[in-house]
């Protein structure tokens, strides 16, 4: 028996772990077919429990209903009308006779074959929370062993896992694409909506309003920022009622929206379709004793698909905005060559000419990645910066996506990995530790080019770089555009002998199964999860997914943008000891970074040792956090696996030693 048990286990588990948010259903029901087969039953159910609703939902079945009533009365149960079957409180597996079923599957399954049926449920736990149930049906009669529900509790669980996994997995795509405060796209999803409408061959023109709330920051001043976010959310809502459907309503910025029609929109008709959102702030917006209202500036522009780029529409539409603003606001203008243009765009980025390379107004700077346990500084991240006369360093960002021609991208790219290359040789001439790892940002642009990895190995050996300590950070987004593709060129870079790290993870759409394909040894987790980690929950479950991605596929990970103790505090009590941000380091000079790798480490500006995490934000038990599929199918087939099979049930509490299996 526990060989055929492992068997079963391991065949779940192999089916798991390449599943995603899209292709769940289809393997949940390819296993309860499986299960159907092996458990020598005659039908499985899988449902998942819906608290916001106090129901339970059908995932999925086996074998398929001949005819599926409209509605379906299996569809969604409620919990206060379910059965054993789908009972909210089941936490260990039990046996439920179709006599005793008041409602659900087994009294189904009875009345289909007119004979006496036994189900055997085993409920989906996450922590103590019940998620859901899996259950097995025989006709006939025949009785369930209690070795059967052991192995069908351990069954349960790996479903449980996947339950967690792939709803983390959605949310984090979720919390991709849109902007937390209002619910709406953000720029991700806007920049990905306006390249798809402007492809070759698409219809045009294609239209965009750029919206700016005018004078927000007087109700900040004044009123305080709660109040902004309360004039925020209004215009959101306002702009949602407007267009409905009609159009893809993005915020970009603090107070700036933007509003892409779904159809064709001539430059007439979008300036007719900006009056009219001007009306969505004629109303004033209540917050708390005071009626406020606001208005808006929107700038229009348009574009043609196959001739513009979808940065430059935006560009174009923001300027006008822009002009609007210059002039008191609460207008509506068409950009035209007429409109003044700005020497730099909203983001700061103003390196759009290889002269700014060659000028010396292009610097480096560098952001220290930290051992969160002792202060130690693990590696360096080169932050090329754009030295702007009236407003400072600004970031160049354009090496992740910013308006860029392919040539000016390859030069930005070689200037960077050779400057920095020098300072990293430098420093190690100055005697610091050889463990220290340089990380530079690589652009797709740079990335597609002919002979990179060439160059890159060429500049390695003229700075005297070892294999391992140059680490190549691309973005999330790009790994998935041409997944065979980057195949081979990261393949390529790895026998070069460098890392090659996965920026921004949680922004864009890689899963497990390409996780586990790629030839990448980290993962840094997006700032944007971590900036309220300790006061989020919608964060924390996006972290923990993460955490247990990397564990599964065995990958490094640290996290970027930490900017308070709370947040480094709960990626350490998570499991992630290596992080970056303002909290523990700004960007410093060449200089003062040499000056840091010299003295080793830094002093933590918390203290380790305290629980600094929010109320509410207590980080759960080990049965919370999302599993290490492999382990645990490598754990199950131990010697230690067998025991776990023979002498625990699932719904008594795991020992030690077999907590991670279970």
């Amino acid at each position: 028996m526990a060989d055929r048990s492992l068997g079963i286990i391991a065949g779940v588990v192999a089916q798991m772990k390449a599943a995603s948010a899209f292709s769940a259903p289809g393997v949940c029901e390819r296993l309860l077919a499986q299960l159907v087969e092996q458990f020598d039953a005659d039908a499985a159910f899988l449902r998942h429990n819906d608290y916001s609703l106090r129901a339970s939902t059908l995932i999925a079945e086996w074998p398929p209903r001949d005819a599926v009533p409209d509605p379906d009365p299996l569809a969604k149960i409620p919990f206060a009308d379910a059965d054993g079957v789908v009972a909210e409180e089941l936490k260990t597996p039990t046996v439920i006779a179709a006599n005793t079923a008041k409602l659900g599957h087994s009294s189904r399954f009875a009345a289909r074959r007119g004979r006496a049926s036994v189900t055997a449920v085993a409920p989906l736990l996450w922590g103590t929370v019940t998620t859901g149930v899996l259950g097995l049906t025989r006709w006939g009669g025949e009785r369930w062993t209690p070795e059967e529900l052991d192995v069908l509790g351990v069954v349960a669980s790996l479903f449980a896992q996947l339950q967690g996994r792939i709803a983390a997995e959605s949310r984090l795509h979720r919390l991709a694409e849109h902007d937390e405060l209002t619910g709406l796209h953000n720029r991700r999803a806007l920049t990905a909506e306006i390249g798809r409408r402007l492809r070759m061959g698409q219809p045009g023109p294609v239209a965009a309003l750029y919206i700016d709330l005018d004078r927000l920051k007087t109700i900040n001043d004044h009123l305080g920022h709660a109040a902004g976010d309360t004039i925020i959310r209004a215009c959101a809502q306002r702009l949602g009622a407007k267009v409905g459907h009609a159009a893809l309503i993005a915020r970009v910025g603090g107070d700036e929206f933007v509003v892409i029609p779904k159809g064709t929109m001539s430059a007439e008709g979008a300036e007719d379709l900006a009056h009219t959102l001007q009306t969505t702030m004629c109303d004033p917006v209540r917050i708390g004793g005071d009626l406020v209202t606001r208005t808006l500036s929107i700038g229009v522009a348009v574009g043609m698909p196959g001739v513009d780029a979808g940065d430059d529409l935006l560009h174009r539409a923001d300027q006008a905005a822009l002009a609007v603003k210059r002039k008191g606001g609460n207008a509506v203008a068409v950009f035209n060559h007429g409109v003044p243009m700005l020497g730099a765009s909203r983001n700061g980025s103003a390196l759009h000419s290889p002269a700014g390379i060659d000028s010396g107004a292009l610097v480096l700077q560098y952001l220290p990645e930290i051992d969160l346990r002792t202060g130690e500084i693990l590696a360096v991240e080169a932050l090329p910066c754009w030295e702007q006369p009236t407003r400072g360093l600004l970031p160049v960002d354009a090496l992740n996506g910013a308006p860029q021609s392919i040539s000016l991208a390859g030069r930005l790219g070689r200037w960077v990995m050779r400057r920095a290359c020098g300072d990293f040789s430098r420093w190690r001439s100055d005697g610091i530790d050889q463990e220290i790892t340089l990380r530079l940002n690589v652009s797709s642009a740079l990335l597609a080019s002919d002979g990179f990895a060439r160059g890159v190995a060429a500049t390695m050996d003229e700075f005297g770089i070892d294999a391992g300590s140059l680490c190549l950070e691309i973005c999330e987004r790009m790994m998935v555009r041409d997944v065979e593709n980057t195949h081979t060129t990261l393949a390529t870079l790895k026998d070069v002998g460098v890392q090659i790290a996965i920026d921004d993870f949680g922004s864009g759409d890689v899963v497990l199964g390409q996780l586990k394909s790629l030839p990448v040894d980290l993962l840094k987790i997006s700032a944007g999860f971590i900036r309220d980690l300790g006061t989020s929950a919608a964060d924390l479950a996006v972290v923990q997914a993460i955490i247990g991605l990397a564990d599964t596929v065995g990958l490094q990970l640290t996290a970027e943008g930490v900017e308070t103790p709370v947040a480094a505090m709960t990626l350490l009590q998570h499991g992630c000891s290596r992080a970056q941000g303002l909290l523990l380091s700004r960007p410093v000079t060449g200089d003062a970074m040499g000056s840091l790798l010299s003295a080793r480490q830094i002093s933590l500006p918390f203290d380790a040792t305290h629980d600094l995490l929010a109320p509410g934000m207590q980080a759960p038990g080990p049965n919370t956090l999302p599993r290490n599929l492999t382990q645990a199918c490598d754990e199950l087939t131990s010697e230690s696996g067998r025991q776990l099979i023979n002498s625990v049930r699932p719904g008594s509490p795991p020992t030690p030693q077999h907590a991670a299996t279970r």
